[in-house]
């Protein structure tokens, strides 16, 4: 196994388990601990972890934001496989608020096959997907243009968004927690989903399973504002567990790494 792919598995399991330790991982990679030193040493000079005795934890703070093309890049097939299935929830008549995100984005290149559907997003990304379609009508919220995002945020963002009521709203996320529910890395972005959630009959949340267990810097909602969780194979059970017996219809769709 080439560096550069040990480096990407350490990032993953640092963010999936908050730590990592050089004797887990020689034994995973079969490498010397040193390889996996040097490994950190990389690592750490890019900013990406924090050397500590035996191992090494996240060098990011709760409000860091992963850049949106590197985000893209992260669990892509997951992410495709939950955009073909949460489109199969959406209805031709219905009102949907397609919130900003690289999972949501996905959603929106598998629904345009549908008629007869309004949809309100705070996405640019979205937007340019869906804008020529004559069978779909779109809506922005309008609002400040988020550099590198591409969201729309700002008091006329959510002042818009708090004017329409829709049958779903399809929410991405940054981090879902058992105990703070749902956090967003950016206090602007969390402050329009919020709005997004409470105007919606129904509140519909599109997550890959590296997203559970995180938290993140501002609070959304309690995970009492979901109705129903789309995400991939990789949930432990345990959290599948926990989140149904709060009520939360959980989809757990099957990911082709192929």
């Amino acid at each position: 196994m080439y560096a550069h792919e040990r480096h990407k598995i350490i990032l993953e399991l640092i963010g999936e388990h908050g730590a990592v330790t050089v004797a887990e991982l020689c034994e995973r990679f079969d490498v010397s601990d040193m390889t996996i030193r040097r490994d950190f040493a990389v690592l750490e000079g890019s900013g990406l972890l924090r050397r500590i005795h035996g191992g090494a934890v996240s060098a990011r703070g709760r409000s860091y934001e992963p850049p949106v093309l590197a985000r893209i890049q992260e669990a892509r097939s997951a992410k495709q496989a939950i955009g073909r299935f949460a489109a199969t929830l959406v209805r031709e008549g219905d009102s949907i608020a397609l919130d900003i995100g690289t999972t949501t984005l996905e959603l929106a290149h598998n629904l345009l096959h549908l008629r007869d559907i309004t949809i309100l997003t705070n996405s640019l990304p979205v937007a340019n997907v869906l804008l020529d379609q004559p069978e779909i009508r779109l809506m922005l919220c309008g609002g400040i243009v988020r550099p590198g995002e591409h969201s729309l945020i700002g008091p006329l963002a959510a002042e818009t968004l708090s004017r329409f009521h829709v049958d779903k709203a399809f929410i991405g996320i940054g981090g879902v927690d058992l105990e703070a529910g749902l956090t967003e890395y950016n206090l602007e972005d969390a402050e329009v989903k919020r709005r997004m959630i409470q105007n919606a009959a129904r509140c519909i949340l599109l997550s890959d399973s590296s997203k559970f267990g995180l938290k993140t810097f501002a609070s959304v909602a309690p995970l009492a504002a979901v109705h129903e969780i789309v995400t991939d194979d990789g949930l432990a059970d345990v959290c599948r567990a926990a989140l149904e017996d709060q009520g939360i219809l959980v989809h757990m769709v099957e990911v082709d790494e192929n």
